[in-house]
């Protein structure tokens, strides 16, 4: 019956673990008119929380130095692009020295510029441009060099074919022999990330194929010193295979883009500052549920002793053991 007693003392103790408790006294841990004691700051320096600081600025900093200024600037060059194309459509063509004088390369202020070429194709020096897509169908380019009345070598991309069996080049009519004069829109030279040169294999029936639109290349291949940049031909000109039709003009999703990187920064930051003052708070959330944890715990622990307490009560007796109401929390 003794350890009877001290079994039903435990079981007062934990329910009286239950009942809140009193407010303690400020201390000298205590800042003033902050609400939370020192100790509460160490949950800070653990290193789960250290590494959730972290993650949540590096996401912040990515999304407001990184993604968003990224598409702000891809949303300005479609607006420049955007509104280049739409003053061409109502200027007329001009002589292409007047608008790119010789050996400047074309810039973000004259790329779409019309410009008339007179001058000579060089078909012998001709490079075919793969993996190609137009309208959102695969598609071939030609690059085709032409020599000006002045001298200068320019190239000129005559337009796109669909592929033939097997995405190879199907036939296509030649350049124009003599001298001919053509209108174009001056481009940039695309850039090739590995730099590959021009080849030639069977899978190209012989002819020289390149990954990109680029001066740089062909020259390389031609032994042709070519200009920066190539001129793209417009519908019913002089070698025009297949006119590339002109960008769409939209802005496209990039403004949207970029706000809602802003947007997603903020929220990172807001949820951390929310996790960060619900810990501040007397017995935060973690301790909360580790106080928990620790009295559910303590009380199964009891009802066990107890129950076995009524076990061998009732082994010496004879008697049943009697039914216990768990503690009320």
């Amino acid at each position: 019956m003794s350890a009877r007693r001290e079994l039903t003392g435990t079981r007062r103790a934990v329910e009286s673990e239950d009942q809140p408790a009193a407010a303690p006294e400020h201390t000298t841990e205590t800042r003033a008119g902050s609400g939370f004691s020192l100790k509460t700051l160490k949950f800070l320096l653990r290193p789960s929380w250290i590494a959730l600081v972290l993650g949540v600025l590096a996401f912040a900093f990515a999304c407001f130095y990184l993604l968003s200024p990224w598409q702000f600037g891809r949303n300005a060059e479609r607006t420049a692009q955007n509104d280049a194309i739409q003053k061409s459509l109502t200027a007329a063509p001009r002589p292409l020295d007047s608008v790119l004088p010789p050996g400047a390369a074309p810039s973000t202020q004259t790329e779409w510029s019309r410009v008339t070429i007179t001058g000579t194709y060089l078909p012998e020096d001709e490079v075919v441009a793969r993996l190609r897509t137009v309208q959102g169908q695969p598609a071939f380019e030609v690059l085709t060099p032409m020599r000006t009345t002045d001298g200068q070598v320019v190239l000129v991309d005559r337009g796109y074919l669909s592929p033939g069996d097997r995405m190879s080049v199907p036939p296509y009519t030649a350049a124009p022999a003599g001298t001919v004069q053509v209108e174009a829109r001056i481009r940039q030279d695309e850039t090739d990330p590995k730099n590959r040169d021009a080849f030639a294999d069977a899978s190209t029936g012989g002819k020289l194929q390149s990954y990109v639109v680029d001066s740089r290349v062909v020259a390389r291949s031609s032994g042709l010193p070519i200009r920066p940049g190539y001129f793209q031909l417009e519908q019913n000109q002089p070698g025009v295979i297949n006119a590339l039709p002109l960008p769409q003009l939209d802005s496209g999703p990039f403004f949207s883009y970029a706000l809602q990187w802003i947007a997603f920064g903020v929220m990172a930051l807001a949820g951390l500052g929310y996790f960060t003052v619900r810990e501040l708070k007397p017995g935060g959330v973690l301790a909360e549920m580790g106080s928990r944890e620790r009295v559910s715990r303590r009380r199964k622990s009891v009802a066990e002793m107890l129950a076995e307490d009524d076990e061998d009560h009732a082994g010496e007796t004879g008697e049943p053991p009697a039914e216990r109401q768990e503690p009320r929390s």
